[in-house]
Parts: C-alpha cells; structure tokens; sequence
C-alpha cells in the first residue's frame, strides 16, 4: 500500500519559518505538510518544495460549543468564512479538536450543542470541497471534555451527519491510551477516515503499577504523559502499523499518513525534532511504501 508521508510541524522546526520547513521536509523525502494556517505565503513555500498541503488547523471550535448562541453563531460564521479561505487556497481538510471552552461542560451537553451547530458547517464544508477531520485526543484531565474521542460518540455522530464531508482524524495512539481496540475502530469507522496521525503509545508497567489509569499524583515522568502511558513516534509503542495499512486498505483509505511528533525522547531540540521525525518516516515507509 502506498500513501503519502507527511508531518504536523514541530515547534522548533516552526520557528525556522515555513520555508526552511519545506525545504527540509522535502529533502527528507516527505510528502506533505499539515499546517496550522494557509496563507499564499504557506502554499508557494509548499509548491515551491515540492509538498502537497494535508491539513489544516480549525481556529474556533472551542467557541462553537458555547452556551452563548450569539457567541456560538459567531464561532459558526468564523468557521464557514475559514473553510472558504482554505477551499480558495488549494486546501482539502479542515482539522479540528472538539475541546469545548468550559472544560467541565458534560460530552452529552456538548453532543446536543453539536447537533444544532454542525450540520450548517458540514453543508458549507460540502459546497466549498472541503473535508473536516475531527481529532480524538480526549482533551485535558481531569474533564476529558472532547467531543468525538470514542466509538460511542463517533456512532452517534455519523449517524447524525452521514456527509463524508465529516470524518475522522484517525490517531491510534489516542486510542491505545484509552483502551480502545484501535484496530476494531479501524474497521467500524474505516470509510469515516479523511486524515491520518503517525503517532504511537507505550504503556508504562512501572508507571502502570504506580498509579493504574489515573493521572500521577506527582507528575508524569516523561513529557507527553500522564503517568501510565506516554505517546511515542511509530514503532516505538503498541500500534502494529502493518495491520494499520493493511485496515486502512481494505477501506479504500488514500489520504495521507501525517507524523505528530510527541515523544519525550525527540524534543526540545531542532535537532532532536528532525531526528524524530526521521525515524518515524523509516518505520512508517516500511508499511506504506
């Protein structure tokens, strides 16, 4: 199965400037870049490198799930005014993390507000040919408050916007950390898939132990953590990336294969960041090359 290999740029490599992103990106043999916003500026460094754009981050999700409506209607017409932008720069996904601005309003109040402020936006997504991929981090304890982290709202939600405008952002390592089979949600949720994370996660026996699934009392150890479990760059976790192709295959996925890079032991550095990202690519172009 052959997929393009792109990333999500990582913070030191992002003050370099989007040139000099590309320009390495490109020399490592990468095919895409997700970006956190698109700009002519962002697409002519892109072009010029020779990367395709993957994804693009939403700028107002969070105020989408206000209990303001006037604020709320805001947040709808800033995203269909950005939705646009995108669609007139050459952009396809639209990235977004359903993490509400009150971080301890219930998932089942979230879903009812999604509810009535989505399917507008997935209408407009629909005639501007634009895809939104929703991300499954769960958001920040102690709440856990995103919206769309888990098969049960991936159900609920599908079944209210059946557009395919509306999929997923498909990121294992989320999934390992919660205990979801990753590989079942594969398969139930396979044609729902617009976007998807290289990233990966180890469960921590010490840490396991220490403090089971609960967040460490103390701190986590490592960065990227909550005390049990710590994401890594593929290869170094759980994730059975062949069995991952070999799912996204059979549902006729043919989007891209974006490296996040959140790893304790590749960060802080540029050069750390490059090393990361580059020993992802190797392990990932094994299966999707």
């Amino acid at each position: 199965m052959s997929l393009p290999i792109g990333m999500r740029i990582p913070p030191w490599m992002g003050g370099e400037g989007i040139e000099r992103v590309a320009a390495w990106a490109s020399g490592a043999g990468l095919d895409f870049l997700d970006v956190p916003e698109l700009t002519p500026a962002v697409r002519e460094a892109c072009s010029a490198a020779g990367l395709g754009i993957g994804s693009v981050d939403a700028t107002n999700a969070a105020a989408l799930f206000s209990r303001d409506e006037g604020r709320r209607l805001q947040a709808v017409d800033a995203t269909k005014q950005h939705i646009t932008q995108i669609s007139g720069l050459g952009g396809t996904i639209l990235f977004m993390c359903l993490v509400p601005e009150d971080l301890a309003l219930p998932r089942s109040e979230a879903f009812a507000i999604w509810k009535e402020t989505f399917p507008d936006i997935v209408r407009h997504a629909e005639q501007a040919g634009v895809s939104i991929a929703i991300e499954g981090w769960p958001g920040p304890a102690p709440y856990y408050p995103t919206l769309g982290c888990t098969p049960e709202t991936w159900r609920a939600m599908f079944e209210a916007i059946p557009s395919r405008h509306f999929g997923l952002n498909y990121d294992p390592s989320h999934l390992v950390r919660l205990g979801i089979d990753y590989l079942r949600a594969l398969d139930e949720f396979g044609s729902r898939i617009t976007h998807c994370h290289g990233k990966d996660t180890a469960i921590l026996a010490e840490e396991l132990y220490e403090s089971g699934n609960l967040p460490a009392t103390f701190g986590a150890k490592y960065g990227f953590s909550e005390g049990s479990w710590r994401y890594t760059i593929p290869g170094h976790g759980l994730v059975n990336w062949e069995q991952v192709a070999g799912g996204l295959a059979r549902n006729g996925y043919r989007g891209g294969i974006s490296i996040e890079l959140e790893d304790h032991y590749f960060w802080g550095t540029l050069e750390a960041e490059r090393n990361g990202i580059q020993e992802a690519a190797a392990h990932l172009s094994r299966f999707f090359k």
